[in-house]
């Protein structure tokens, strides 16, 4: 891919480009591109003539969207389910790059410490690992991604959140990741015991960094409702009740939530075991 760095005006341009991108690879590379120059501080964080985050990413052709109700179960008894999986995956990680990409765009007015930017522009690159990583795999099974319908709910967390920083760090890193840490544990034991080692050590890989990047959240989350003088607990509830459908599904991974300062206390009264 031909070189983007003449064309990055700054990090909120940079992202919102990489969020524009239709072009997976373009999107990967430059993502990864702004990452590295803003952690190197190469980069402002914005300029006067910055691309604005945009309402919605940019995408390829395929997949198909369609409603959560027509995508493929995924057995993973045979390869086909393994590779609906895995496609899957592939499509939360490219929700995950343009969520972490769009945290720094949007909010790069926010009044937010510079390491605020360095951290969701870690989980970013990290993001963008991933999807290259599980698509890799895709291809090592004669698949790719697009090779099959998705669903497009992942983005209307974005959507519902845009005028609001606290509402989207309780709803992104706080509710989407930290469901990574529920089942993610379970789906590598599941694809060891099949044999299939190596999609688990692409799981294993994106289970160590989703910790991370619940933390981050955690951390800034905690970081708002201090300056604001509000129980961080107590607000995420609120701020899940107003922007997020439904119950929280168990079951819990506490003990990785806990070591990422998502303790109990913020999601158990939220359960859909214990909402009506």
């Amino acid at each position: 891919m031909a070189t983007t760095t003449h064309t990055i005006l700054s990090l909120r341009d940079g992202a919102a480009r990489a969020i524009l991108a239709a072009d997976l690879s373009e999107k990967t590379a430059l993502a990864q591109e702004v990452a590295g120059r803003w952690h190197e501080r190469r980069l402002s964080l914005r300029s006067p003539l910055d691309t604005l985050a945009p309402l919605r990413p940019g995408r390829p052709a395929k997949p198909e969207l369609v409603p959560p109700t027509q995508v493929m179960r995924r057995s993973l008894n045979s390869r086909r389910g393994r590779i609906a999986l895995l496609h899957s995956i592939a499509h939360i990680e490219l929700n995950a790059i343009d969520l972490a990409l769009d945290i720094v765009a949007r909010f790069a007015a926010a009044p937010m410490p510079q390491s605020f930017f360095d951290g969701w522009m870690q989980v970013a690159f990290e993001e963008a690992k991933h999807f290259n990583l599980v698509r890799q795999r895709l291809h090592a099974m004669d698949a790719d991604y697009g090779d099959m319908p998705a669903h497009d709910g992942l983005w209307q967390a974005a959507h519902d959140t845009r005028n609001d920083l606290t509402a989207r760090l309780a709803v992104v890193p706080l509710i989407l990741e930290a469901r990574g840490l529920d089942v993610t544990p379970s789906l590598l034991a599941k694809m060891r015991a099949i044999g299939d080692h190596e999609s688990a050590a692409v799981l294993e890989v994106i289970y160590e960094d989703e910790k991370k990047h619940v933390a981050i959240g955690a951390k800034w989350f905690r970081f708002i409702c201090a300056r604001e003088g509000k129980d961080p607990a107590e607000t995420f509830r609120l701020l899940v009740r107003a922007n997020f459908r439904g119950g929280l599904k168990p079951p819990f991974n506490d003990l990785a939530r806990a070591a990422a300062g998502l303790t109990p206390t913020f999601y158990r009264a939220l359960s859909s075991q214990n909402m009506s």
